[in-house]
């Protein structure tokens, strides 16, 4: 009998197990599956998009925002064959829709089917008017850009990604996507026996986590008045296009950034894909005389050579490897000293500097300045050309280099370097964001950053002093502020076109900071291909000036001469 006990219990034991095996199989192994099923049969999963953060200037004026729109869809299974017909012809006509696809769209065999997005308020309001049986709106967030293209390249736009979703692109809108674009929710209507919704059963913990809001270093005012002068500027020099960036020396802080020709975020698609870009941190360039102020930094700063040190190879044009230097001008001025060399923009006197430097000092200190790397800002796109080792640099190199030619940066790189020259020779991190707001209320505040002293600070008011004089005696002194000390340099690079230069075309430029005693600002600007004149002096030092004279009003800069 005991055999016939352990028989019965081991089979009791092991239908109790496989009855517990197949409830964890049933509802753990097969539950989300099982989950998705049922809340089919009864209703739908709808997503709940979260509200994309704002990018707001310094001001908290909303520079990206938001505005509400409506998905029109319908419940097929709700509307009789002849409402079929009749809402087709509505819908399509009211949204300029094809009458077939809306058609087509009614008759299929569920009981939710998307009509029309990215409808506007009042024509919702329209046709809600209609009482149309089985058609319903959504709310939606759509990407609104209040100033238009103002800062286009700067911002960048909000487009699809692959399964349709909202994804930032370029700018800010595309490195900071993630903060931006928040999280989404999910939410199970429930529907009764013939597929109408009941809100009141509407699932409310979604889970949905709206974006963060952005406040940036960029002031709209400046914004601006760049823009306008910019677009002025290339239009009278007959250039092909123009850029200008301002930051402030002392934080890093990215005050404006321009650049013609440009885009309209609220209709990217319109524009071709190049103009997406922001050419201040993805264009290379050879920055030509503006480059010369870091050359003499560095001979300065290493004790090669002193502001009267005097040039013992200036008096004729040079030949190194075969090749010929000469002065812009063709004009040479026997025992100039250094400071003359910066204002009469010589390069023979830099490559004196190069000699007294030497290839690997001196690619030493470009490292410092930071040439040949990222930068770090926080914007998409940014691109950097690394510095050959010095065992490639011939001599003929060598001195080009000297006077910014034969090696490529970019904008916001060159300025980011010249700006330590107007911070007692700190080097500081580009960034344009300065805060972060969560959807709590938390602020997130973004410090300076300092990432460098490439030259001493007192190597920095001697080249500060340098640059003040190359403003007042120089080529570009008509243009210059009375009353104002302004320190900077300007550049004219020929443009390298199948293994050797243009001899017609260039590109202009002029640097520099202001006040010299205690910088507000830092500033490029870039005039590519001007017609009227080919030099940086004749064509990108107005424009400077013309902003730099805006610049002091904003600020309520008083003359100090």
């Amino acid at each position: 009998m005991k055999w016939r006990y352990r028989l019965s219990l081991f089979v009791f034991l092991g239908l109790f197990f496989l009855i517990i095996t197949r409830l964890f199989y049933w509802q753990v192994v097969k539950a989300e599956e099982l989950s998705a099923m049922g809340a089919s049969q009864y209703g739908k999963q709808i997503v709940i998009s979260p509200e994309r953060g704002e990018i707001r200037t310094s001001d908290g004026f909303p520079i990206a925002s938001n505005k509400i729109s409506y998905l029109l869809y319908a419940n097929p299974k709700e509307i009789s064959e002849v409402d079929k017909e009749k809402i087709s012809i509505i819908l399509s006509e009211k949204l300029s829709l094809d009458p077939a696809s809306v058609s087509a769209q009614l008759r299929q065999d569920l009981f939710w089917v998307p009509i029309e997005k990215n409808i506007d308020v009042s024509v919702k309001d329209e046709l809600e008017k209609l009482t149309l049986t089985g058609v319903g709106f959504e709310e939606q967030y759509v990407r609104f850009y209040p100033e238009a293209s103002m800062a286009a390249q700067l911002i960048g736009f909000v487009g699809k990604n692959d399964t349709g979703e909202d994804k930032g692109y370029f700018g800010i809108e595309g490195y900071y996507d993630r903060q931006l674009r928040g999280k989404g929710g999910v939410a199970i209507q429930i529907d009764d026996a013939v597929g109408r919704p009941i809100l009141a059963k509407m699932n409310n913990d979604s889970g949905r986590i709206n974006g963060r809001n952005l406040t940036l270093t960029v002031d709209r005012a400046i914004q601006f008045l760049v823009e306008r002068k910019l677009k002025k500027g290339i239009e009278n020099f007959g250039a092909v296009s123009g850029m200008v960036i301002i930051m402030d020396p002392k934080t890093g802080s990215i005050l404006s950034m321009a650049s013609f020709p440009s885009f309209d975020p609220r209709s990217y698609r319109d524009y071709d894909v190049n103009t997406y870009k922001n050419p201040l941190i993805t264009n290379l360039y050879e920055p030509g005389s503006t480059f010369k102020a870091l050359i003499m930094a560095a001979g300065i700063d290493s004790k090669v050579v002193k502001p009267d040190t005097k040039c013992p190879i200036c008096a004729s044009p040079l030949s190194i490897g075969g090749y010929e230097v000469r002065t812009w001008n063709n004009q040479y001025k026997k025992d100039i000293d250094m400071t003359e060399v910066i204002i009469h923009s010589d390069n023979t006197g830099m490559v004196y500097v190069s000699q007294q430097l030497g290839i690997d000092r001196m690619l030493d200190y470009l490292k410092k300045f930071g040439i040949g790397d990222l930068t770090g800002v926080d914007l998409q796109g940014e691109v950097s050309v690394g510095l050959r080792p010095s065992k490639n640099w011939y001599p003929i190199d060598v001195a080009t280099l000297s006077f910014g030619q034969g090696i490529s940066v970019t904008p916001i790189e060159l300025l980011s370097a010249f700006s330590s020259l107007a911070n007692g020779g700190k080097r500081m991190e580009p960034h344009i964001v300065k805060e972060i707001q969560t959807p709590e209320g938390q602020i997130i505040t973004i410090p300076p950053k300092l990432v460098g002293q490439p030259v001493s600070e007192a190597t920095a008011k001697v080249m500060t002093e340098i640059l003040v004089n190359a403003v007042d005696k120089g080529e570009a002194q008509f243009a210059k502020i009375k009353g104002y000390r302004v320190a900077g340099k300007t550049g004219t690079a020929q443009i390298p076109i199948a293994g050797h230069y243009d001899p017609t075309k260039t590109i202009a430029s002029f640097i520099g900071f202001a006040p010299a005693q205690d910088p507000k600002f830092a500033m490029l600007v870039v005039i590519d291909r001007p017609t009227s004149s080919i030099y940086g002096a004749e064509t990108a030092a107005p424009v400077f000036f013309d902003i730099a004279r805006d610049l002091f009003a904003h600020y309520g800069i008083a003359p100090s001469q």
